[in-house]
């Protein structure tokens, strides 16, 4: 891990994380004028035993100073082949624009790629400007069939086999 990083852990999700990684979402969801909407897009973070764990995803929150900041989470979908859809990559502002959105998804990527997953589907809002332009930068392309209401971007990337082999954790 980054050594900007040191004060953070990264760590999977236990019961006694519901409220607050919902506050952190439903934080960032405001922060950018986006409704928090726990019987529809975020009913997942809710329910992350049946959404996540039982059908094989992860979800992941960050800490800092034993505060939740972020989280992370995939599980897989139907859409191509061997694919997952990363889901609730949310950090508070305190630890933005220090490149651990890049990283965090960087090891969601790893992740996705140990578990032997092929494709990756990432859906987004416009408004959130860094998300969009972090996955762009990241080899992410445009795609259609957004699923989510809020959401008006879908990005997808294929995890080629170089790229599987030289994966890091």
């Amino acid at each position: 891990m980054d050594k900007r990083w040191r004060a953070l852990r990264i760590r999977n999700w236990q019961p006694q994380d519901r409220d607050q990684a919902a506050g952190v979402i439903q934080q960032v969801l405001q922060e950018y004028g986006l409704a928090w909407e726990p019987q529809a897009a975020d009913r997942d973070v809710l329910e992350v035993e049946t959404a996540y764990e039982q059908i094989g995803g992860e979800f992941w929150v960050v800490e800092q100073a034993d505060t939740l900041v972020g989280t992370a989470a995939y599980y897989p979908v139907a859409r191509g082949e061997g694919a997952v859809e990363i889901r609730k990559m949310y950090l508070l502002p305190q630890v933005r624009g220090q490149g651990l959105g890049r990283w965090l998804l960087q090891q969601l990527e790893a992740a996705v790629a140990q578990q032997g997953y092929q494709q990756i589907w990432i859906e987004t809002a416009t408004v959130l400007q860094a998300a969009v332009y972090l996955y762009e930068g990241s080899g992410y392309e445009p795609a259609t069939g957004v699923e989510t209401q809020r959401c008006d971007r879908i990005y997808t990337k294929h995890l080629g086999a170089l790229e599987l082999e030289h994966r890091v954790l």
